[in-house]
């Protein structure tokens, strides 16, 4: 591996999150509160050692596959020990640990917090905490490609190391005018949902704030009582469509914004996600009304849409405490948190392409079981699908599934319950947020120890960066320098 040239990109990293850092500076003199000085420190800081880094690789060749991967999974963290500086300065989160657990979370649009009163921090820190969901919805790496020409040269290498899906959609032949499509269409949907939510009566504040977590999938709410503070069903439904919209593919919105809108049912992926929404509203919604939940059908059918809509897209809003639901509510919800959104989305989970490649797969065996001789081809959206992606997303879910029964173990060796060990690990690695036990809607993250905290950052950097990109860091072949 060449280390000067995966230095020199770090350092654009970092310069990059550091201009950043700028933005919710400008929000603490606007809203005239005391901690901009730690955001300008903290960019000054981390300007310089871009500067420094950038410095010290230049004239590096070209990024190879090994260095991309060590770029993105290096460059997510680097940027998360960053981001959780200023929030510590400024005294609004009180150790460092718990600053890069709530920055990671943000960046990887995981969504948990360590908080226990949100209401009470500054603008500027709530206006950040959104920032690095939006920023890390679509990805760092990819606004770096899309401004920094430099990054072009080998640029394919970090677009597929840090874009989420099996198969990166490429929409043009250049990766640069790719990254930058993706980040429009990223802005166009933004800025209309910010446009509603002030239209149904949130401030301009709360709408920003509360649209980069939406389209980031990630969560972060600048109230206590998350989506649910506003007590708006207007507000609910427009958080409910675009926690939608960003959980789909955002090639097929790229496609329906050029003219072709047919392309959103003409998509398999697509009409399957649907069907899991559609699905996962009438199992949930059955138990709701059979127990008596609620006194009115409208508010369990809203509550219901909302919950599945945010925990399958895994935005992780909430409108109500789903602990209090029946069992078999939170099981389901469960297995919404593992399935995930769409590939190519700002979601996180295994993701819906994948599940429905295993399902395809699952019916081919038993198929060969009744015809042994028989020869069959697997197919997605009209097309065979080549038997090296069938084993990408076998040997994925089997990453996954050992990532995830070692991150249960863990917590629970360290004195965690079960339902709180497997809620927590489900919830970081999907990048989701709240959990089940301790970690629900109505609780948080801030009693873990320092340790476990660590373990959960880990895990939503594995899950934003989908497994193997992290992983593969740990053969030793990936460091070797032929």
């Amino acid at each position: 591996m060449n280390l000067r040239a995966v230095v020199r990109v770090l350092g654009f990293l970092l310069s990059v999150t550091a201009a950043c850092l700028l933005v919710p500076a400008l929000v603490a003199l606007l809203y005239h509160e005391g901690d901009a000085a730690a955001f300008v420190l903290s960019a000054a800081l981390g300007g310089l050692l871009g500067w420094a880094a950038m410095r010290a690789g230049r004239g590096a060749p070209e990024l190879r596959a090994r260095e991309g991967f060590a770029v993105v999974s290096l460059g997510w963290l680097l940027v998360g020990l960053l981001g959780g500086l200023p929030p510590v300065l400024s005294g609004q989160i009180p150790s460092y640990t718990d600053g890069v657990f709530e920055s990671v979370s943000g960046f990887t649009t995981t969504g948990a917090t360590i908080l226990t009163d949100i209401e009470s921090r500054s603008h500027a820190t709530l206006f950040w905490r959104a920032l690095t969901h939006w920023l890390g919805g679509m990805g760092i790496v990819v606004l770096a490609l899309a401004i920094l020409p430099l990054l072009g040269v080998g640029g394919m290498q970090l677009f597929r190391a840090e874009v989420p899906s099996p198969t990166p959609d490429r929409l043009t032949p250049r990766i640069r005018e790719t990254a930058k499509r993706l980040w429009g269409v990223y802005v166009l949907l933004t800025a209309a949902e910010v446009l509603l939510l002030v239209l149904a009566g949130l401030n301009v504040f709360d709408a920003v704030c509360h649209a980069f977590a939406t389209m980031a999938t990630g969560g972060f709410s600048t109230r206590n009582a998350s989506v649910g503070a506003y007590g708006s069903p207007a507000v609910e439904w427009i958080v409910i469509v675009f926690m939608i919209l960003a959980g789909t593919n955002f090639t097929l919105h790229y496609l329906a914004l050029a003219g072709k809108p047919a392309s959103y049912l003409g998509d398999e992926e697509f009409r399957f996600y649907l069907r899991i929404l559609l699905g996962g509203v009438i199992l949930v919604l059955g138990p709701l009304l059979v127990v008596g939940v609620y006194a009115r059908f409208g508010d369990s059918l809203r509550h219901t849409i909302f919950q599945v809509v945010s925990i399958c897209t895994t935005t992780g809003f909430g409108t109500a405490d789903y602990q209090l639901w029946p069992p078999v509510a939170h099981a389901l919800l469960l297995l919404l948190m593992a399935v995930g959104a769409c590939a190519g989305s700002t979601g996180g989970g295994i993701k819906v392409m994948r599940v429905l490649l295993l399902l395809k797969q699952a019916k081919v065996e038993l198929n060969k079981l009744l015809h042994p001789r028989a020869v069959y081809t697997l197919w997605f959206n009209e097309h065979a699908v080549a038997p090296g992606l069938t084993t990408n997303v076998l040997g994925f879910f089997l990453l996954y599934m050992l990532v995830f029964v070692s991150g249960v173990l863990i917590l629970t060796f360290g004195g965690r319950d079960i339902v709180t060990s497997v809620g927590a690990t489900a919830a970081t690695l999907g990048n989701i947020g709240p959990g089940l036990g301790l970690v629900g809607p109505a609780g948080n993250y801030e009693f873990l120890g320092h340790g476990e905290k660590w373990l959960l950052v880990l895990f939503m950097i594995i899950g934003r960066l989908e497994i193997y990109t992290v992983l593969v860091l740990c053969l030793p072949a990936a460091w070797r320098r032929t």
